[in-house]
């Protein structure tokens, strides 16, 4: 074949977010912020939920999970990204063939536990059941049914062990900022064939079946709120659910834009610009937008931070 007489790629060069030299620096300055923000964030809601015995309940159970992936995907990525902005733009094989794994497993566990919360927010259609339901026990089986860990593991196992087992001969540029699927399958010297079925597995099972999964469940809320006779009702039992709608509706967006419609047409660099949002803006925000108007978070941090006001 004609790809045995070549040189195995070694490395990948990445071209990353930009090229424009004079926009490099407030690109890092602007990452450095967002990975900052992301990753303090992220780890004071973990420290804050696991140190107070009063946040123990299914809903913030869901968010120190929640804020674990988070922590991967951002510390997945940025790192990497910033360190290209200022030095070499390459990356190994081998830390290219990683960053694929933690990536993909990250972005696997942020779908299915967002099927998870919304089956946890639907506990309000039936309150008289609601300790029943989401019980810290049923917490912990719903998160391992819905594969939260195990089957994006799993999902992230199978796809890197396919990538490995694909030859690498030239080109070796990334047209991307991080190393995903899409951008490697352009580059392989041999047939993806396996790759691209496994591609569209995963996206029925994390995309398609965890969306429709996610709306039948915001279906049965917004039938419950309609129910409720008093407007005061309305709006306190929206607010208990409509953070999440509002991360699962950007989270899923941007996701589908990339994975499940390809083929739109879009531009590379407009695929870069919604790639930002679902591995940097959204484990930014996720924090604010969870506990901005949560109360007892608020007070739960304010006892073990007694210096935050």
């Amino acid at each position: 074949m004609a790809w045995m007489n070549q040189t195995l790629v070694t490395e990948f060069f990445v071209k990353g977010f930009s090229e424009t030299p004079h926009l490099q620096p407030l690109f890092f300055v602007f990452f450095l912020s967002l990975y900052t923000v992301a990753l303090s964030g992220n780890i004071l809601i973990f420290v804050t939920i696991s140190f107070n015995s009063t946040l123990h309940t299914p809903m913030y159970f869901f968010l120190v999970n929640l804020a674990v992936v988070d922590i991967l995907c951002t510390s997945t990525i940025l790192p990497k990204l910033l360190g290209n902005m200022v030095g070499r733009k390459t990356i190994s094989y081998e830390g290219c063939m990683a960053q694929l794994y933690f990536f993909t497993l990250s972005l696997g566990a942020e779908l299915l536990l967002f099927t998870a919360m919304a089956y946890d927010h639907v506990a309000i259609c039936h309150p008289l059941h609601c300790s029943t339901m989401m019980s810290k026990r049923v917490c912990m089986l719903l998160a391992a049914a819905a594969s939260v860990w195990a089957m994006t593991a799993i999902g992230s196992s199978v796809h890197t062990g396919l990538m490995i087992q694909l030859t690498f001969c030239g080109p070796n540029k990334i047209n991307h900022f991080l190393c995903e699927i899409p951008s490697l399958l352009l580059l392989s010297c041999t047939s993806t064939y396996l790759n691209n079925i496994m591609i569209i597995i995963a996206d029925i099972y994390f995309g398609v079946i965890n969306f429709v999964l996610t709306m039948v469940s915001y279906g049965f809320i917004i039938c419950s709120i309609l129910k409720i006779r008093t407007t005061e009702g309305k709006k306190k039992a929206f607010s208990t659910c409509s953070s999440h709608l509002i991360v699962v509706t950007i989270y899923y967006t941007t996701v589908i834009y990339t994975y499940i419609l390809p083929g739109s047409g879009s531009s590379m660099d407009n695929v870069k610009v919604v790639a930002v949002l679902y591995t940097t803006i959204s484990p930014t925000l996720n924090p604010l937008i969870y506990t901005l108007r949560n109360k007892d978070f608020k007070i739960a941090l304010k006892k073990i931070f007694p210096f935050i006001k």
